[in-house]
């Protein structure tokens, strides 16, 4: 088996001191995940204890800064003044030697669900490797180059930004051969004022393509134009619901699919998703446009595209039963909570809106569609204002009862008609205990918020209801 790292290539892509004559197959810098045969990189103010805890996870080197550190008898020292710099030096150093198309994707909305997407069509052709999305993206980024396998075809890499100024570097260090913004939406405003300076942000991430490179972004925006100019000379690639080069032409929402009519590259597109969702639909076309850039048959492509999921927290789909001896007795899901803004939210909205609700089986007869709401993070001075103004939502209309949980979430509580207006309370764990009460078999219920506002402790709640039972496919 081909080592990922060995110790003469570490050496020399860090400048480091040490012996090497050792490989790792692995790299981690948290000595909790150390795997047998890692790598072990210790960042940071990190106690003595993690080198020994690496160690007896099975690290055969570790990287260390402090030289008054003590290594434990076993574990190769491998000695640099900055261990974050010597990070950044492997990761280089990987996407040097590397043959793989890289593929870089940014934006405010839709990251996992696009970043998915083109995993599943890819990973068809080749090994596929995707990036970490653990510690954020300054060490997400050049940690996922330096796990990238020897034998990659395919990495997907995405950049995320919370500061101006995070994306272009990053985006030089992976140099993508194609790199793709989804929507714009507001996020982290108080870190960056407007959505103009959040788009201008993404746009750097084209700064790292090189001269054949190619830009793809989402067309629906007023910052299509910008990203495009961001583009340069480089070819650039658009896609969204309205006339571009990846365009939807129509969709169908089922309770359970999305059917797809497109047009891309001037030829016609017939395909399913297994979700409903409309952002998934456009999302889809980005995806679909990636692909083709690196000589995928997209035709193909489409039905590789039936078999995506999104992943946990991010609109996941599950039947929670109640009583084991009536499959009926259900509740379906939709977990939709590890990421919220105002884009998002309408989005996830929508996908309500079509699902079905089942009547006759509970306790209120009438099955309905339910929406638990935890706080929006990240979105400044105007927070409260983001807030209230969900109450006038097009698609809240389809919605019969909404529970709110959080600060900011009780400028929507109390902006909601009263026959919509559910519970209001403080914190999202605050909600747990009366989850029982506000919810019902043949119910449909969507939770939506931010990570920050913990409302995942109401996902949490629910399964706990019953049995859960994933959507089937």
């Amino acid at each position: 088996m081909t080592p990922l790292w060995t110790g003469e290539d570490v050496i020399a892509a860090t400048g480091a001191t040490g012996p090497e004559d050792w490989s790792a197959s692995g790299v981690s810098i948290d000595a909790e995940t150390v795997q047998h045969g890692d790598l072990y990189i210790h960042l940071g103010d990190q106690e003595d204890r993690a080198l020994a805890r690496a160690h007896e996870n099975g690290a055969v080197a570790a990287i260390v800064a402090d030289t008054g550190v003590r290594v434990p008898k076993g574990l190769i020292r491998i000695a640099v003044p900055d261990a974050m710099h010597a990070l950044t030096d492997l990761a280089r150093a990987a996407r040097y030697r590397t043959t793989a198309k890289i593929i870089a994707v940014t934006g405010s909305v839709g990251k996992a669900s696009t970043i998915g997407m083109i995993k599943v069509m890819l990973a068809k052709h080749g090994p596929c490797h995707v990036s970490d999305t653990r510690y954020g993206s300054q060490i997400d980024v050049p940690l996922s180059l330096v796990r990238m396998p020897v034998d990659t075809v395919y990495a997907v890499i995405k950049i995320g930004a919370r500061h101006p100024g995070d994306i272009r570097p990053l985006s030089q260090l992976v140099q993508p051969d194609v790199a793709l913004v989804t929507r714009i939406a507001a996020e982290h405003l108080a870190n960056f004022g407007s959505i103009a300076a959040i788009a201008q942000e993404k746009a750097t991430i084209f700064d790292g393509l090189g001269a054949n490179g190619v830009a793809i972004f989402h067309a629906e925006e007023e910052y299509a134009g910008p990203l495009r100019k961001a583009a340069g000379k480089r070819r650039a690639i658009s896609f969204g619901p309205s006339e571009c080069d990846w365009a939807l032409r129509h969709l169908r929402l089922g309770a359970e699919v999305s059917v797809v009519m497109a047009r891309g590259q001037g030829q016609d597109y017939l395909f399913k998703l297994g979700v409903p969702g409309r952002h998934f639909a456009v999302n889809a076309l980005g995806a679909l446009g990636v692909v083709a850039e690196v000589g995928i048959d997209t035709v193909t492509a489409t039905f590789d595209l039936a078999e995506w999921r999104p992943s946990a927290g991010r609109g996941t789909r599950e039947h929670i039963v109640l009583d084991p001896a009536n499959d009926s007795d259900t509740i379906e899901l939709l977990d939709d909570a590890l990421n919220a803004n105002p884009t998002s939210v309408d989005t996830s909205l929508e996908m309500i809106a079509v699902a079905q609700p089942f009547d006759n089986v509970g306790r209120i007869v009438k099955g309905r569609r339910v929406v638990i709401f935890g706080d929006m993070g990240g979105l400044g001075a105007d927070g409260a204002a983001f807030h209230g103004a969900l109450a006038q939502n097009r698609h809240l209309q389809a919605v019969d009862q909404v529970h709110c949980a959080g600060p900011l979430m009780y400028h929507l509580w109390r902006a909601l008609p009263q026959h919509q207006r559910g519970k209001w309370t403080q914190s999202s764990a605050d909600l747990v205990p009366q989850v029982s009460r506000l919810i019902d078999a043949g119910d449909v219920v969507l939770v939506k918020g931010s990570a920050s506002s913990k409302i995942s402790l109401v996902v949490d709640a629910i399964r706990k209801l019953g049995h859960r039972r994933p959507q089937e496919e």
